[in-house]
């Protein structure tokens, strides 16, 4: 049987994925090395998995933007039985009632997260368009996010991909890996998922 090339299995038996799918327009970004790179930070298989989301039912035009907890919901409606975990990942400028934006959100120790790279973009600040840079944010805020999926929350430590981020500076100064501690709780959840053991990224 020929394997997906979207997927990139880890030494693991856990059963399950983690879907990272793509909401709106295209993105500039690879999201296979994304759904790669997740793979090997968690030890789950990832996919690349376009579903059926309507971003419209999320938008709220006082604000002209995107309820990023209705597209928590709509996820969460359409993801595959043997989701592990479910990413949105968009170009869409998204808020919760409470905050004039946000790059992210997830359900703390739940099943689906959305990141949006649209604050992420040097060109929202006059600067050049710099598409690994790009690329870089979107994937710490998409391991971020799904380290709360995990029951992590945030971290002191100034290099843990699980420090708030509030400015793109901060995502830039963080690492996007765990640090020592954030990486025992994760191994702790992660073990009763099929005896799944984390690998430290490479540096």
């Amino acid at each position: 049987m020929q394997q997906d090339p979207q997927i990139r299995t880890p030494e693991t038996c856990v059963t399950g994925r983690i879907y990272v799918v793509p909401i709106h327009r295209p993105l500039t970004v690879n999201l296979q090395f994304l759904a790669e790179t997740i793979a090997a930070r968690f030890g789950i298989p990832s996919v690349v998995l376009p579903l059926n989301i309507d971003p419209s039912r999320a938008f709220d035009r006082f604000r002209n933007q995107f309820r990023s907890t209705e597209l928590l919901a709509q996820l969460l409606e359409e993801a595959p039985a043997d989701a592990i975990k479910i990413l949105g990942l968009t170009d869409l400028d998204l808020f919760v009632p409470v905050l004039t934006y946000v790059f992210g959100e997830a359900q703390l120790e739940g099943k689906a997260a959305i990141v949006s790279c649209f604050r992420l973009k040097n060109e929202l600040f006059g600067i050049p368009p710099d598409n690994h840079l790009l690329q870089t944010r979107l994937l710490k805020e998409a391991i971020h996010e799904l380290g709360h999926t995990f029951g992590l929350v945030h971290c002191d430590d100034p290099f843990c991909v699980m420090r708030v981020s509030t400015y793109v500076e901060e995502i830039d100064y963080k690492g996007d890996d765990f640090c020592a501690e954030c990486r025992r709780h994760l191994s702790r959840r992660l073990e009763k998922l099929g005896g799944i053991h984390l690998r430290k990224a490479s540096s």
